[in-house]
């Protein structure tokens, strides 16, 4: 869904399941679901406090799950990206790539993802030859071994 009705389907998430504990992994999937549904529906300054709260219940009730503290700050930087809060985010992309990289390794698919937001985000604040420097030598290496020369983010890293 997208447009009034992904509007219509957050806010109603919301309400639904407002009333759970804060340790309801579904309260915390329909908070998720309205921050991002006011994200992709270009009410981002709606979207941030939500997306941010989001954050810090997934930090309190599930740190153990790293993938989706991850996962949850990935939607943050890219909020912020929105909203040309470019230093924010990019502290927080250089945060997550390094989390991936510990985590999983260079040549894993989400590794290589966040790797490639956080090239683009250094392109944007004009660190070209630090954005070059990390496809080059850590991104588009990791790409061609583990996803293959002809995987669409491959591509997009050429």
């Amino acid at each position: 869904f997208h447009g009034a009705v992904e509007l219509a389907l957050g806010w109603a998430m919301w309400k639904a399941y407002l009333g759970r504990p804060d340790v309801d992994r579904i309260r915390g999937a329909a908070m998720m679901g309205l921050g991002e549904a006011l994200r992709t529906n270009q009410r981002s300054a709606e979207a941030l406090p939500i997306l941010e709260a989001t954050v810090a219940l997934t930090r309190r009730h599930w740190s153990h799950s790293e993938t989706t503290v991850l996962d949850a700050q990935t939607t943050v930087a890219s909020c912020l990206t929105v909203l040309e809060r470019d230093d924010e985010a990019l502290v927080l992309k250089r945060e997550i790539f390094a989390r991936w990289v510990a985590l999983c390794g260079i040549s894993h698919d989400r590794t290589i993802l966040t790797g490639h937001n956080l090239a683009m985000s250094l392109k944007i604040q004009g660190l070209f030859d630090e954005a070059r420097t990390l496809v080059r030598d850590q991104l588009l290496p990791a790409a061609r071994r583990s996803l293959g020369t002809d995987h669409d983010l491959t591509l997009k890293l050429n």
